[in-house]
Protein backbone atom coordinates (compact mmCIF):
# COMPACT_ATOMS: atom_id res chain seq x y z
CA UNK A 1 0.00 0.00 0.00
CA UNK A 2 1.36 3.38 -1.19
CA UNK A 3 0.81 6.42 1.02
CA UNK A 4 -2.19 7.47 -1.69
CA UNK A 5 -3.53 5.03 -0.89
CA UNK A 6 -3.66 4.84 2.94
CA UNK A 7 -4.48 8.45 3.12
CA UNK A 8 -7.64 7.60 0.61
CA UNK A 9 -8.63 5.24 2.91
CA UNK A 10 -7.96 7.77 6.08
CA UNK A 11 -10.32 9.75 4.68
CA UNK A 12 -13.33 7.19 3.67
CA UNK A 13 -12.91 6.34 7.26
CA UNK A 14 -11.96 9.68 8.90
CA UNK A 15 -15.23 11.13 7.13
CA UNK A 16 -18.03 9.28 8.32
CA UNK A 17 -16.54 9.32 11.86
CA UNK A 18 -16.24 13.02 12.17
CA UNK A 19 -19.68 13.40 10.88
CA UNK A 20 -21.05 11.08 14.03
CA UNK A 21 -18.74 13.25 16.36
CA UNK A 22 -20.10 16.30 15.03
CA UNK A 23 -23.84 14.91 15.29
CA UNK A 24 -22.80 13.69 18.86
CA UNK A 25 -21.37 16.97 19.84
CA UNK A 26 -24.59 18.85 18.26
CA UNK A 27 -27.11 16.75 19.90
CA UNK A 28 -24.93 17.44 23.83
CA UNK A 29 -25.38 21.04 22.97
CA UNK A 30 -28.64 21.34 21.79
CA UNK A 31 -29.84 19.15 24.97
CA UNK A 32 -27.97 21.93 26.99
CA UNK A 33 -29.70 24.36 25.36
CA UNK A 34 -33.03 22.82 26.23
CA UNK A 35 -31.83 22.83 29.51
CA UNK A 36 -30.84 26.31 29.78
CA UNK A 37 -33.91 27.10 28.75
CA UNK A 38 -35.61 25.21 30.90
CA UNK A 39 -33.73 26.96 33.79
CA UNK A 40 -34.20 30.26 32.38
CA UNK A 41 -38.19 29.56 32.38
CA UNK A 42 -38.16 28.40 35.82
CA UNK A 43 -36.51 31.41 37.04
CA UNK A 44 -38.93 33.88 35.24
CA UNK A 45 -41.70 31.95 36.00
CA UNK A 46 -40.39 32.09 39.59
CA UNK A 47 -39.74 35.97 39.63
CA UNK A 48 -43.34 36.56 38.31
CA UNK A 49 -44.55 34.58 41.06
CA UNK A 50 -42.76 36.18 43.98
CA UNK A 51 -43.79 39.73 42.74
CA UNK A 52 -48.06 38.29 42.13
CA UNK A 53 -47.38 37.18 46.10
CA UNK A 54 -45.78 40.61 46.74
CA UNK A 55 -48.17 42.47 45.31
CA UNK A 56 -50.78 40.45 47.01
CA UNK A 57 -49.83 41.44 50.42
CA UNK A 58 -50.00 44.68 49.52
CA UNK A 59 -53.46 44.29 48.45
CA UNK A 60 -54.17 41.97 52.10
CA UNK A 61 -52.77 45.22 53.89
CA UNK A 62 -54.64 47.40 52.34
CA UNK A 63 -58.03 45.04 52.65
CA UNK A 64 -56.89 44.92 56.61
CA UNK A 65 -56.70 48.64 56.77
CA UNK A 66 -59.54 49.34 55.36
CA UNK A 67 -61.30 46.45 57.88
CA UNK A 68 -60.07 48.31 60.65
CA UNK A 69 -61.29 51.44 59.89
CA UNK A 70 -65.06 50.17 58.84
CA UNK A 71 -65.14 48.39 62.49
CA UNK A 72 -63.91 51.90 64.40
CA UNK A 73 -66.28 53.57 62.12
CA UNK A 74 -69.43 50.98 63.48
CA UNK A 75 -68.10 51.20 67.17
CA UNK A 76 -68.43 55.02 66.53
CA UNK A 77 -72.18 54.82 65.41
CA UNK A 78 -73.00 52.46 67.92
CA UNK A 79 -71.73 54.25 71.09
CA UNK A 80 -73.81 57.71 69.20
CA UNK A 81 -77.03 55.45 69.27
CA UNK A 82 -76.59 54.45 72.67
CA UNK A 83 -75.78 58.07 73.63
CA UNK A 84 -79.09 59.31 71.75
CA UNK A 85 -80.73 56.61 73.46
CA UNK A 86 -81.05 54.13 70.80
CA UNK A 87 -79.98 50.82 71.05
CA UNK A 88 -77.39 49.64 68.40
Amino acid sequence: MDAAMVTAIAALIGGPVAALGAMYGSRGANQAAREGNAVTGFKSLTDELQEERQQLREELRNLRAENAAKELEIARLRLLVQQLGGTP
